[in-house]
């Protein structure tokens, strides 16, 4: 009797060998072949892989290594794939008498990475949020499988249904209003359940890195977008989040490595039920991003900023993992190879490891040298804001990251748009003296200025001054950088964020079925909509192919008797933008502006074609705005 048991225990103990080699994903999902770094990082999940050996006979392929972690789910398998051709790899993957072979496709790329193109200054930006901009699929609204979540259109912080295919029916939308490229809110899954009328929406709770939303869409469906945009002249730039990721990521509840989050132990594993919850360990981040950079900053202060999460429902990734960055660096070549994006856009950049984002920058930029990616660094001084920009003179390290965001610009003009341009601080002098730290950028124009995004008050609050509008506008198109737009704005969408964000984020009229109005359509819109849409199309479509506003010099003037000019000048051609920061009727002296405007008799007003003598002195009304050109 005693035998028998021992026989089957040592069945047993076969049986749970043979059981060993259980994959359950593999990412990425597949790869390419010709990429300039010829190491390929495969992430193995599932139960009891760590300790399986790996093996193929794929002709140009070589395993350089097996890294085994914390994790016994966890098997990272690092390939050479420099002599490589495109097909279909085999890898065996064998645990004691246990094996499985898994096949792997190593593609072909579209395109070298030189040939893939970003945005420029010469791009005008349109950031939309795609739940909130366009439905054109009702049946992505209830998706059965995910966790439990609601589309309610009456509540502003749950999901309100707009996805991808709701985008690619108003491309030629975004043609007759004349910007070129276009930045999404994050379209990766977020498989979080609501949390009362809460959710995740917007899309910064990661869940999936390489599986776009099935409320947005599909992989396929993003690349058709993608394609489509292309073929209307129009560039797409992906959003994109590396400090963080989301509560109810698979890596969560099954770490890779201890240290694959920012304090781990915050975290909190019902080994029953499976269910995460966070403890009293846990810290916030302080959201002050100037320890980064301060020289005298103390311990607490940065772990504080860069380890603490951003809220307990995203978990804070820790970029100092080599396996995780490493991870992070191939999830964005990916989607760049996979889709075809012309741009990244970084959230939270300043919050993540500088030394390993600024390795991904490097990577990036070797593998895509006329690539680009934009970072969020929200804070309101240029001096902090250049230190993030690629070959920064005052910075720590290099960052390697082409285009920084400009929130000085951002504070200043919301400020300047409630006060009078006295002779020194007030109104348009907080334009003028932000600008004169430009000296600090090494390109100013590859930094991003917006007058608001998703994440501010909008620009008109909860008013319609669209005078104020028009000089923000203005300054935006014509200014040495490169411009960002915020959906909607051009048919004068409002709100704040005093309440909730998702007043700041409402639907745009005419995106979803039921909208009784359409703001898409010049039929749709009001009086007032038409005369703010059609002022920003002419604008926006002027800017486009213009020298003088690309490749110009810049040249701005001390705010003169309420009046701040800003001029640009390239090939004998010039552009004067000339904003009436006072309430009252003022005086433009021409004397004063000799040296740009020089003999020139007439410009031509931009906006409405009329000539303008501009050889003798002439009023400005109340805050009125002129672009000319001579």
């Amino acid at each position: 009797m005693k035998k028998f048991f021992l026989s089957l225990s040592l069945l047993l103990s076969f049986m749970t060998m043979e059981a060993a080699v259980n994959i359950e994903r593999i990412e990425p999902t597949d790869w390419f072949v010709g990429m300039k770094n010829p190491s390929l990082q495969l992430m193995v999940y599932g139960e009891g892989i760590q300790t399986a050996d790996v093996t193929t006979d794929y002709n140009g392929v070589k395993i350089d290594s097996l890294v085994r972690l914390d994790s016994p789910n966890y098997l990272f398998v690092y390939l050479n794939i420099k002599d490589a051709q495109p097909g279909e790899m085999t890898l065996t993957f064998t645990n004691g008498k246990s094996t499985k072979k898994v096949k792997y496709q190593l593609k072909a790329r579209e395109m070298s990475g030189e040939q893939r193109i970003g945005f420029t200054n010469a791009d005008v930006l349109y950031m939309l949020m795609p739940d909130r901009f366009a439905d054109g699929n009702l049946d992505n609204n209830d998706i059965k499988g995910m966790n439990a979540f609601k589309t309610d259109r009456t509540q502003p912080s749950l999901r309100h249904g707009g996805d991808l295919e709701g985008i690619r029916q108003h491309l030629d939308y975004f043609n007759e209003l004349g910007v070129t490229a276009l930045w999404f809110t994050p379209v990766l899954e977020n498989n979080s359940p609501d949390q009362g009328n809460q959710s995740t929406y917007h899309g910064y709770a990661t869940t999936n890195y390489y599986k776009v939303d099935p409320r947005f869409g599909t992989n396929e469906e993003y690349r058709q977008l993608v394609d489509e945009a292309h073929q209307k002249g129009l560039k797409v730039v992906m959003d994109m989040i590396f400090n963080h990721c989301g509560l109810d990521h698979p890596w969560v509840k099954d770490l890779p490595s201890n240290d694959w989050l920012n304090l781990p132990e915050c975290v909190t594993k019902d080994e029953k039920t499976g269910e995460i919850t966070i403890n009293d360990k846990f810290i916030q981040t302080s959201y002050k991003l100037t320890p980064v950079v301060d020289p005298y900053r103390s311990d607490i202060d940065l772990k504080e900023t860069v380890q603490g999460w951003f809220v307990t429902s995203m978990p804070d990734l820790n970029q100092k993992n080599p396996h995780l960055m490493t991870y992070l660096i191939q999830n964005s070549e990916w989607w760049i190879e996979t889709v075809g994006i012309n741009g990244i856009r970084m959230d939270t950049y300043p919050y993540a490891d500088a030394e390993a984002m600024a390795k991904w920058m490097k990577a990036l930029n070797e593998e895509y040298p006329n690539f680009n990616v934009v970072g969020e660094t929200w804070v309101t001084e240029p001096a902090y804001t250049a230190a993030w920009q690629k070959d920064s003179k005052v910075a720590r390290i290099n960052s390697n990251l082409k285009t920084v965001m400009d929130f000085s610009f951002y504070d200043k003009i919301n400020m300047a748009k409630k006060e009078e341009t006295d002779d020194w601080w007030q109104g348009y002098n907080r334009i003028y003296n932000s600008l004169v730290y430009d000296y600090l950028y090494p390109n100013p124009a590859s930094v991003m200025a917006f007058i608001e995004n998703h994440d501010t008050d909008r620009f008109l609050e909860n008013g319609k001054d669209t005078v104020a509008l028009k000089q923000a506008l203005a300054l935006l198109l014509t200014m040495n950088r490169t411009p960002q737009l915020y959906y909607g704005t051009e048919i004068l969408m409002n709100g704040t964020k005093e309440i909730t964000d998702g007043n700041v984020r409402k639907d745009f009229p005419g995106g979803f079925p039921d909208d009784e109005k359409n703001a898409f359509t010049a039929e749709g819109r009001t009086k007032e909509e038409n005369a703010m849409f059609d002022w920003t199309s002419r604008l926006l479509h002027w800017r486009q192919g213009n020298d003088v506003i690309t490749k110009g010099t810049q040249k701005q003037f001390i705010p003169h008797n309420g009046i701040y000019v800003l001029t640009r000048q390239y090939n004998g051609k010039t552009v004067m933008t000339i904003i009436n920061g006072k309430k009252e009727t003022v005086e433009f002296s021409v004397a004063h502006y000799a040296e740009v405007i020089g003999d020139t008799k007439q410009a031509r007003n931009v906006m409405n074609g009329n000539l303008i003598n501009i050889d003798k002195d002439f009023k400005l009304r109340s805050r009125q705005t002129l672009i000319l050109e001579f």
